[in-house]
């Protein structure tokens, strides 16, 4: 590709291909470089290092899963989005395994004014809201959810599941205890958030 031809969106994307392909260990400038054919000097005039390169393979990330995580929504509500918004997730990381590791590092990577363009956290807690989980408690159940899904997916990715039973019956069965257990969040109170999550199912 000639040089001229850069953008700092054409580097971001080659850098997010290569740390899926090679780990996110891999990443450096010198990689990158290598593959446009042009001299490392170059990359600056679209990136600032590889802190830079880093910070915008996490937003990319996180706007990959943001919009995956939307689309397994659309047209389902409390239990049956929540499953979907699960595998979604779970797909990306496996599709996408070094962004995701960048991803897990957006908030302290990424500059304070960067705008995502979907955000799978307001996803999540959209999702939540057909539980009845109200505004004031939303952070809290969106945290624990996030926590396991990406513990979860950690662990998997890594190879800590060693044992035979079927691990997507793993998987589903987590995501169940979180279905259960948001119909009754605490602080949902009596105003028939728990109730409209049974119905939803």
């Amino acid at each position: 590709m000639p040089r001229a031809g850069l953008t700092p969106e054409l580097v971001v994307a080659e850098a997010a291909r290569l740390v899926d392909e090679q780990g996110w260990e891999a990443l450096s400038l010198a990689a990158v470089a290598k593959r446009f054919g042009v001299a490392v000097p170059s990359l600056y005039k679209h990136v600032e290092g590889l802190p830079g390169l880093r910070s915008g393979i996490a937003v990319l990330a996180a706007n990959e899963i943001g919009e995956a995580v939307q689309r397994a929504a659309v047209g389902r509500s409390g239990p049956d989005a929540l499953r979907a918004c699960a595998d979604a997730y779970r797909a990306y990381a496996h599709a996408h395994p070094g962004r995701y590791v960048h991803l897990q590092r957006l908030p302290r990577m990424a500059a304070p004014d960067v705008k995502l363009d979907t955000d799978p956290v307001a996803v999540l807690a959209a999702v939540l809201r057909g539980f009845g989980i109200t505004e004031d408690r939303s952070v809290h159940a969106v945290r624990a959810l996030r926590s396991a899904l990406h513990g979860f997916v950690d662990l998997e990715v890594q190879g800590g599941f060693g044992l035979p039973e079927d691990v997507d019956e793993s998987f589903a069965l987590l995501v169940e205890g979180f279905v259960r257990a948001y119909r009754d969040w605490p602080g949902n109170g009596d105003d028939g958030g728990a109730a409209r999550g049974r119905r939803a199912d």
